[in-house]
């Protein structure tokens, strides 16, 4: 019997050193590597994955954030719907062309994604520049979207509110600062500040993904070239499908009150404001996040409280 606990804490004992003492990570239960698939846009190749099975669901992230900013929410969605998560051009394994980008453009990727993939019409969620990209695909191909949600973006041109001072100083400074400083300015600036004093952990895991996945100055450059030009002009008044906009009241990167702006566009629209949270909500409120749109697009009610169904405009 003795022979036996020696044998087994031995066992444990090497185990803990493999996973500890040489640097390898236990991978975490119900997650898997996801092949990376190419889809074409001319001469430019679109990196994206495919997750989970149901009515598919394409996600379109902001500037400067390829696929791996979904991580605190894809597999949970993934869990209800076939979850394709996309590259846009110059970022992750995408291609990055030399020369400035569009919304446009960037919605053109995204339809070459969705036939690669085969698929036909599908729910869209983008959030900030990929919100953008999100609504020209709403107006330039209507029938590939079912329904939108748009998290922390912008109407585009002089409907947009201008955006928080801290964030105009860190854009306009960022060439000039330390690689270091920006990091910290992208995560301190993006996450709410509940979350910074509560849950540093997250900070910290943005920040790590951040330094491991970098991304070409000129491609950042090109990529809030698209940004700053997008102005549909206030053409959102035809987007016609079911739409969900998400907003966090502490969001320092988009200001919220582009939200309502938005919400007073769009025909079919639902105004969701996450008291607290920043500009990247799903990091902040994961759980909630997936609750939120997954009932949205299982076309459930949203239970709305009073509070939250009033229209607000948020400094």
């Amino acid at each position: 019997m003795v022979g036996a606990r020696i044998r087994r804490a031995g066992r444990m004992l090497h185990r803990r050193v493999r996973v500890a003492g040489l640097g390898l990570r236990r991978v975490p239960r119900g997650r898997r590597a996801v092949p990376t698939r190419f889809a074409r846009n001319g001469a430019v190749e679109i990196a994206y994955d495919v997750r989970g099975q149901g009515p598919p669901l394409v996600l379109i992230q902001g500037l400067g954030v390829g696929r791996w900013g979904w991580e605190p929410v894809v597999d949970r969605l993934a869990r209800r719907f076939r979850v394709i998560t996309v590259d846009n051009r110059g970022i992750g394994a995408s291609g990055a062309p030399v020369g400035s980008y569009s919304t446009r453009v960037m919605a053109e990727d995204v339809v070459a994604v969705m036939d690669d993939a085969g698929v036909g019409s599908a729910s869209v969620v983008g959030t900030s520049l990929g919100g953008m990209v999100a609504q020209e695909l709403a107006l330039t191909h209507p029938e590939r979207v079912d329904r939108l949600v748009l998290v922390a973006t912008i109407p585009g041109g002089r409907l947009t509110a201008p955006m928080p001072l801290k964030t105009a100083y860190l854009l306009t400074w960022a060439p000039l600062m330390r690689s270091e400083q920006r990091l910290r300015g992208f995560v301190e600036h993006n996450l709410g500040p509940r979350t910074l004093r509560r849950r540093p952990r997250v900070a910290r895991r943005l920040m790590a993904r951040k330094l491991a996945h970098p991304q070409a100055e000129r491609a950042w450059r090109a990529q809030a070239t698209a940004g700053v030009l997008f102005n549909p002009l206030g053409r959102q008044r035809r987007i016609t499908q079911p739409t969900l906009i998400l907003q966090g009241t502490a969001d320092q990167v988009v200001n919220p009150a582009n939200a309502e702006i938005l919400a007073g566009l769009l025909p079919d629209a639902r105004l969701r404001y996450f008291d607290g949270a920043g500009h990247l909500v799903y990091w902040d409120e994961p759980r909630r996040f997936v609750r939120v749109v997954s009932h949205f697009l299982a076309d459930r009610a949203v239970s709305l409280s009073v509070r939250e169904q009033r229209l607000r405009r948020v400094s």
